[in-house]
């Protein structure tokens, strides 16, 4: 299900956004690539890196998957009548026989999808990528936090500092 990136497409991408807090609430079980469906008019805020998914989800509508909540800011310069809303939901493109799995794994098992972050291809097309992800538990949490301390002063010891 996910798609593998070899060492030279990740080297010809931009990123636009990333969702770092999602690796911290969420236990991330497999991650894929989907298109998503733009207005005109978000593009330069896109490329400006005016971009919050943060607090952005995926969910099913109608049998289709839409990135709601991510925030995509107005460009000042477009017309009134062609400016987008900021939040609203954008339709995620993937093969068929992706979003009849992902939407399965939705509905039957409690997953949740959670976007991990938002880049331009190397042929500018924008693409995000969906963590299938688990929610973690409030002791999940603060182990994975004694963890990343640990690694600190690992890292502080081996340099030869002083850990407080």
């Amino acid at each position: 299900m996910a798609k593998k990136k070899n060492s030279e497409a990740e080297k010809n991408y931009k990123p636009i956004a990333d969702n770092r807090r999602a690796r911290f609430d969420y236990f991330i079980e497999d991650t894929l690539e989907a298109g998503i469906v733009l207005k005109g008019s978000e593009i330069k805020p896109l490329r400006a890196g005016k971009v919050s998914i943060a607090e952005s989800f995926a969910e099913v509508r109608e049998g289709e998957l839409y990135l709601v909540n991510a925030n995509i800011e107005r460009h000042g310069n477009t017309n009134k009548k062609w400016q987008h809303e900021p939040k609203r939901p954008r339709k995620l493109l993937l093969h068929k026989k992706e979003a009849n799995k992902l939407i399965g794994a939705v509905e039957r098992k409690g997953i949740t999808l959670v976007p991990l972050g938002m880049y331009f291809n190397h042929k500018g097309i924008a693409k995000v990528t969906i963590g299938i992800a688990k929610g973690k538990k409030q002791h999940d949490k603060r182990a994975t936090e004694k963890k990343r301390d640990w690694n600190k002063q690992k890292a502080r010891i081996l340099r030869g500092e002083k850990c407080s």
